[in-house]
């Protein structure tokens, strides 16, 4: 298979009629807020800044504060990636000395929102989720068909693809990744090489929860599954499928992917197989990702407060999804369309 990323390539999990339509026609057609994973105490070491940007990049906004306030940059912390193409709205923090310098901080399409303390630094990873309110235009009368979709979706569970912003514009980010992974890039910088090596690993995932889909395995287990507790987040080697299996339709447990590296074991078993199939796929085994540490991701996550709201050329679609999940995931499954293929954006919800 190609390491090119294709929304065609991969299963979708309603079969229900895409509206089509249009996204991010404007920034304000896509909003994204943040939200805390614990709440802030209000005094401490670090300042918490609540910014509202628009056409910036969460790296930009980072580089104008050091530049402008003399931060330096390790010391300044974010709990994720938010678009460039999108209103959103995120924390930042940086220490405390620096309050009051905020004042004189400008910057063209951000709004400092709210300013408050805390203890520690905020870390990446350190966000609950993230909440999306998203307008599709250019599909009138379709609102009632998302609605029947997002329902199944809120009742059965998203696929937790990566989207294409993991894969770079055109979703060349892999080709380049397996490069690195194989000693052939040109590539130094370690972000960047950490980056595009992150990119094979999610093209596997990817794969491995399509196959899964195909073969209508999405809410029931395999023998060798490693099976995720969606209420502790317990992780448990599934023995006996037909056992367990009940627990995943009821949305309790979902199975997880591996994201290869040499921290995590393969699947084994009947799971173990089909993992297999999907390195294969590419021509590629665990050995290649020696120099990653690795993971395990959920193959299925679940919406919170999903509506559908009519609009006089389409819709507005509200959900919110749990951190690391791609909202592209969800409106590619209303649409039924290559959702930001072409945008190359920056990670939601990363």
């Amino acid at each position: 298979m190609s390491l090119v990323f294709d929304w065609t390539a991969l299963a979708t999990r309603t079969e229900t009629p895409g509206t089509g339509g249009r996204l991010r026609t404007v920034p304000e057609d896509f909003r994204v807020e943040e939200l805390p994973a614990y709440p802030l105490s209000g005094e401490g070491e670090h300042l918490y800044v609540r910014v509202e940007k628009t056409g910036h990049t969460t790296a930009h906004v980072l580089h104008e504060l050091s530049a402008q306030l003399g931060v330096r940059d390790r010391d300044l912390g974010v709990a994720g990636l938010k678009d460039r193409h999108a209103v959103t709205t995120q924390w930042v923090s940086l220490p405390a000395r620096y309050e009051s310098q905020l004042g004189r901080f400008a910057l063209g399409g951000v709004r400092v929102l709210e300013v408050t303390r805390h203890g520690n630094k905020l870390g990446l990873g350190h966000l609950r989720g993230n909440r999306f309110v998203v307008r599709v235009r250019g599909a009138p009368g379709t609102a009632g068909t998302a609605a029947a979709t997002l329902a199944l979706l809120t009742a059965g569970g998203v696929p937790n693809y990566f989207g294409p912003q993991r894969f770079g514009l055109q979703g060349l980010n892999a080709e380049e990744g397996l490069r690195v992974l194989r000693g052939e890039s040109r590539v130094r910088d370690p972000r960047v090489r950490r980056f595009l090596t992150t990119s094979v690993q999610s093209l596997v995932f990817n794969r491995f929860l399509s196959l899964r889909l195909e073969r209508d395995l999405f809410d029931r287990l395999l023998a060798g599954d490693m099976a995720k507790k969606h209420d502790t987040g317990g992780v448990f080697l599934v023995e006996d499928a037909a056992a367990e299996s009940p627990r995943a339709q009821r949305g309790e447990v979902s199975a997880t992917g591996t994201l290869f590296g040499r921290k995590v074991r393969p699947l084994t078993l009947d799971a173990g197989a089909l993992e297999a199939e999907a390195l294969a796929a590419f021509g590629l085994t665990p050995e290649v990702f020696a120099s990653r540490r690795g993971d395990r991701r959920l193959t299925r996550v679940f919406l919170e407060e999903a509506e559908v709201r009519p609009a006089e050329d389409g819709y507005t679609v509200a959900f919110t999804l749990p951190k690391g999940s791609f909202a592209t995931s969800v409106l590619r499954e209303l649409t039924k369309t290559a959702v930001d293929t072409l945008d190359g954006p920056e990670e939601e919800g990363a």
